[in-house]
Formats: C-alpha cells, sequence, structure tokens
C-alpha cells in the first residue's frame, strides 16, 4: 500500500545525488501541514533565546532625553500646559505624600506605610503611574498592587481618602478594615487592593472578560491591572496572561519593571529578557517603554489601550524604571545595594526633573511656580494629615458587618462573645476604656 500511494504521488519525486536520497518539492504541501502551527520549514538545525530576529535586547520607547529634550524622530504628543501642569503637579504631589506619611509612620502615628511611588528618596516611579494614569479612561477597570496610588489621586481621589485609609478612622471606605496602603473606591473604577502579590493580575483578566460580555462596556472600557517584575514571577501572572489571550478580553497588563522585587535584583527573579519577552509567547501584542519619561508612558499606555479595545484581547507593557526607594518602612535597602548605585541614578535619570525640563524649554514653568507648588502640596498634604489623626475610628459594630447577606451562627457567637467581655471589663480596665474612646459610638455593639 505504501508503495502504491508513493508510485502514484504527483507531489514527490525521489532523485539521487552522492549516492543519498533527496526530497524536491512540487509544491508547499509537500511537506505536509501540522494544523497546530504555521511556522516555516528549516533543514537547518538552530537554537534561538531572543524574541528579536538578531539575538538583541528588547528595545525602550522614549521620547524624552534626560535633559527633557525630545529625541530624534519622536512623537510628542500635543497637550496643552494645563495638562502639562496637571501632569507634573500629579507627579510632585507622590514624593511630597510619601515623605510626610513615612515621617508620620516613624513617629508611631500610624502603623505601617509601603511607599506609594518608591519615592520617599525623593524620585522613583511617579512618571510610571501618573503617565499610565493619564493613557488610561477615568472608568477602565484598575486592578492594582500598592504602588498605583497616583491613578487613584489623578482620577479625584481626595488626600482625604488617603488619609482616611492609612489612619483607617471612619471615614474609610473600607471601614479601617485593611492595612495601610490598600484602597479601593467603586466610584473611581479602583478595585480594592490585595495583599498576596499578584492575585489581581488573573482577576483582571476576568474583569476584562465581564467588560467584553458587557454591551454597554465592551467597546469602550478595558480592565488594568498594574504589578511589579517581581509578582510577574507567580503563577498568578501566567494565569492571567493565557486566560486573556486564550479568552480574548480587553485586559491590559502593565507591569512596573523597577529592578528589585523587595531584596531580590531582577539578576536572581529572571534570566531572560524582562517581562516582555514574556509576551509574544502568550500571542500578545507587547511594548518596552521608558518609565522615567512620563509622555512615552503615556503614548505606549494610550495605544496599548486603544489595541485592547479594538482587538479585544490582551496588550502587555513593560515600564522600565529604578526603584530609588526602600521598600517599605520595614526595608533598609542599603543592606543588599549600594548607596552610591541609588545616588547616581537620582543625579543622573529623575522623571521629574525630566519632565520639568521638557515644560520650562516651553516657557510652561519656572522657579517661583516650582516653589508655590512644593509650599502648596506639603500644606495640603499635612493638613490632610492632622486632620485624619483626630476623627474617630469606626464604629465596633463594623467588625461583624459587610460580608454575609444574612449573618451565620459563628459570626452571632463571636459578637455575643464580645458584648460580654465589654460588659465585664470595658468600664473597668482603664487599656479598654481608652481604645473605646477613641471609637466613634464608644466602643457600643447591639
Amino acid at each position: 500500500m505504501h508503495s502504491l500511494t508513493f508510485r502514484h504521488s504527483s507531489l514527490l519525486t525521489r532523485a539521487c545525488s552522492n549516492g543519498r536520497t533527496l526530497s524536491t518539492l512540487a509544491g508547499s504541501t509537500s511537506l505536509g501541514c501540522l494544523p497546530m502551527t504555521h511556522s516555516p520549514v528549516v533543514s537547518k538545525l538552530a537554537f534561538f533565546n531572543s524574541v528579536t530576529g538578531d539575538g538583541s535586547k528588547i528595545p525602550y520607547y522614549r521620547v524624552l532625553d534626560v535633559r527633557g529634550v525630545p529625541i530624534e524622530g519622536a512623537e510628542v504628543p500635543e497637550i496643552s500646559k494645563q495638562f502639562a501642569w496637571r501632569l507634573y503637579e500629579h507627579m510632585q504631589l507622590l514624593p511630597t505624600l510619601d515623605d510626610i506619611l513615612c515621617s508620620g509612620q516613624r513617629q508611631g502615628k500610624i502603623p505601617f506605610y509601603v511607599l506609594a511611588d518608591l519615592t520617599y528618596l525623593k524620585y522613583g516611579e511617579e512618571a510610571t503611574v501618573i503617565g499610565s494614569a493619564a493613557g488610561l479612561a477615568d472608568d477602565d477597570e484598575v486592578l492594582s498592587q500598592y504602588r498605583e496610588t497616583g491613578v487613584l489621586l489623578w482620577r479625584g481621589f481626595t488626600l482625604d481618602g488617603i488619609m482616611a485609609q492609612v489612619f483607617g478612622n471612619h471615614e474609610d471606605s473600607g471601614k479601617g478594615r485593611q492595612i495601610a496602603v490598600h484602597y479601593g473606591s467603586k466610584q473611581h473604577h479602583f478595585h480594592t487592593i490585595s495583599s498576596p502579590l499578584a492575585t489581581q493580575i488573573s482577576q483582571a483578566a476576568g474583569v476584562g472578560y465581564a467588560l467584553k460580555r458587557d454591551p454597554a462596556r465592551r467597546s469602550k472600557n478595558v480592565a488594568c491591572a498594574f504589578f511589579g517584575e517581581g509578582a510577574a514571577s507567580e503563577g498568578d501572572f501566567h494565569a492571567g496572561m493565557l486566560f486573556a489571550s486564550t479568552l480574548p478580553s480587553p485586559t491590559l497588563f502593565l507591569a512596573r519593571n523597577n529592578g528589585f522585587a523587595i531584596s531580590t535584583p531582577n539578576s536572581q527573579q529572571f534570566y531572560g529578557d524582562g517581562i516582555s519577552a514574556r509576551g509574544p509567547g502568550y500571542g500578545v501584542d507587547t511594548v518596552r517603554v521608558d518609565g522615567n519619561d512620563v509622555l512615552a508612558v503615556m503614548n505606549a499606555v494610550k495605544e496599548a489601550r486603544r489595541r485592547c479595545l479594538e482587538g479585544r484581547r490582551a496588550v502587555l507593557v513593560e515600564m522600565m524604571t529604578y526603584r530609588v526607594s526602600h521598600h517599605s518602612t520595614s526595608d533598609d535597602s542599603y543592606v543588599y545595594r549600594e548607596r552610591q548605585e541609588v545616588e547616581d541614578i537620582k543625579k543622573n535619570d529623575d522623571p521629574i526633573r525630566r519632565f520639568r525640563l521638557f515644560m520650562e524649554s516651553r516657557g510652561w514653568w519656572n522657579e517661583t511656580d516650582e516653589e508655590e507648588l512644593a509650599f502648596r502640596l506639603r500644606r495640603d498634604v499635612i493638613k490632610a494629615f492632622k486632620r485624619a489623626g483626630t476623627v474617630k475610628k469606626p464604629d465596633l459594630e463594623d467588625m461583624f458587618t459587610d460580608v454575609y447577606a444574612e449573618e451565620p451562627w459563628n459570626i452571632k457567637e463571636q459578637r455575643e462573645e464580645l458584648v460580654a467581655l465589654l460588659k465585664k471589663y470595658g468600664q473597668v480596665w482603664e487599656p479598654w476604656q481608652n481604645e473605646l474612646g477613641t471609637l466613634k459610638n464608644g466602643g457600643k455593639v447591639d
């Protein structure tokens, strides 16, 4: 049967050359067709370890050089003076906020603080966060980590709202039940932050899929997941990418590659070319951008968002920056990196200074403006900080609410136990008396 098939084939002839049997092709189908690949066939064995054709590293997109001058061939977005001021003000607000809240933690006024944009030493990821916020629509769904406070502020979340969450007072929408810097706002389409790294990545793929199924939003909004390159080492990253690419959904993955996952440098996290190299493996459009260039980030995120909506599928953006500050108020980064390395970055590649120089070159900013802004921002943050410290803590009753539609037996049992303890010790034990006095309703539980 085999010889019969071979004899009558019109596509394949056999010839002998130097004692070897060769195949000559009468058509491309001579090589067969595997249904799971469209790859071309080659006869030379070759391994590869790069997504670029020449084996080089993936380039990153930039608009402004470190002096704030547009680089040759760059497309500078058309922005007004007022919009530039808004970008710059929010970039400056982040280190001001970090500075005061870190000082408050050191003074024992708040228990813990994860730096909003890693800017305690003044410069870090301001362009990454604010540029991304400017490139999104205000009603896009954001699932973030701890560093995206700037997205909330850009959307109109107030300093009083920030302080209420950090202090855990009764004005906090989470009623004081979350660790500091775990913000959430339904009004601002900002999903409440979870402590475990990377959980938001796969969740964002689900949110994106829900948007795709909603006739009112499927061509209007994207789900956006922010995460660091350290979180991309978690399994949730791969689950989220696989979900959003295989079951296509308008999900925008924004990776902040700042060089460190707490105390672990990139070199100990992965051997490949950053996070961008992983995108093509999932069939996802990918771009790497200079995360210290606010205009480049804004351009990249806008285009990524457009692709998400038009293709209704995932897009990956890797934003290259550097973590100038310590990881949190519990970290001393000089244990695992040289102080001089940090100082060199601060001196040579500061995202705030880069954009300020751009504004100055257009006559939009001067030293007087700088001084007035710095004074106003610090005054406003300190005012909100002091106010939050005087606001009562949430009702003790809130410990038992907002979780179940109908209170289960174990919660009821815990409530009754607490009521009994309050009756026994609440008015006679001084530590409890003092603590109950800080609560909105004085510690009453019905």
